[in-house]
């Protein structure tokens, strides 16, 4: 009896357990006490003790508190990836119990920069939805880094060298920053054959990509740094290709960003023989090989059709 009953206890204490992780990640994954008390249905105290209990028993601090965010601790990043995964093999486990486990279901975050986001993401998003029903997505298309784990985000796309870290990175390819103008432009005001050329040219300039008015080149081994004095500039990419398109000047921009414009005619290409390295494309995620199942579905879709884009490649 006395057996049955340490037996019993011992179940409800790991129940209690899987329930602490699975309140420590809804505090994560929505950013607070109060956000995670909504989605869980109960009060923000309880969620506040569950959470104070579980790092009184694990003897360490998993969030930072303050009056308007929490943020993870270096203990509570690592704890918060384990429990994510562990969680997610639970869920995978009980649908492969029921049968359903062969299809994807549950909330999916996505994240790119907005060009990006619109033209190659998007359709992505939208073949996922149609091919998984039981499935969402959040898409969050901005121009900034975004932290997978403070923000909750499943996949993002990075375009740039990657910095070291834990997260996984699949490459899909590469993009080149170039300058390009419309036909109608350089016909009236030429073609420039060298960087120094530029000094007699119209120039527009995109403040989120260069934050200084300079342009760098390069020419074989050698950086040519380009000074700029532009006519224009803008914060959006978006404003930055109607200008040129419209034959108002040169414009410098990631390949993918004109891919539609070069293609149609609408922009040339110039100085290409002087842009810099390519820049990589990777698709990156948090969970490495024990990532949930709709985060595997989107991944091998995305991986596939991104490294399939020619302009991108």
């Amino acid at each position: 009896m006395a057996e049955n009953a340490g037996h019993r206890e011992h179940i409800e204490n790991e129940m209690d357990r899987f329930q602490a992780m699975a309140t420590f990640v809804t505090v994560v994954e929505t950013g607070g006490f109060a956000s995670a008390a909504r989605k869980l249905d109960v009060s923000p105290s309880v969620v506040s003790r569950v959470v104070t209990e579980l790092e009184e028993r694990l003897g360490v601090r998993l969030l930072t508190r303050t009056t308007r965010v929490v943020r993870l601790t270096d203990a509570g990043t690592a704890y918060f990836e384990d429990c994510r995964r562990i969680l997610g093999e639970v869920d995978d486990a009980e649908l492969a119990a029921t049968g359903t486990h062969s299809s994807p279901r549950g909330l999916l975050t996505v994240t790119a920069p907005v060009l990006f986001g619109k033209y190659y993401v998007m359709p992505v998003v939208t073949d996922y939805l149609a091919r998984y029903p039981e499935t969402d997505v959040n898409a969050w298309f901005i121009d900034r880094v975004v932290n997978l784990v403070d923000e909750g985000i499943d996949v993002a796309v990075r375009i740039g060298e990657l910095p070291s870290s834990t997260l996984q990175a699949i490459s899909v390819g590469r993009v080149r920053r170039v300058l390009c103008a419309s036909p109608d432009y350089l016909k009236r005001h030429g073609v420039p054959r060298r960087p120094e050329d530029l000094d007699e040219h119209t120039t527009i300039l995109v403040s989120g990509i260069s934050t200084t008015p300079e342009w760098r080149l390069h020419e074989g081994d050698r950086q040519v740094l380009v000074r700029l004095q532009p006519r224009l500039t803008t914060t959006t990419n978006d404003s930055a290709i109607a200008a040129a398109a419209a034959g108002f000047g040169i414009t410098r921009l990631l390949s993918y960003q004109v891919a539609r414009h070069l293609r149609n005619g609408t922009l040339q290409i110039v100085l290409a023989e002087f842009e810099p390295p390519a820049l990589p494309i990777h698709v990156v995620h948090r969970e490495g090989r024990h990532a949930a199942q709709k985060v595997r579905a989107f991944l091998d879709l995305a991986i596939d059709t991104l490294r399939a884009d020619p302009s991108l490649n």
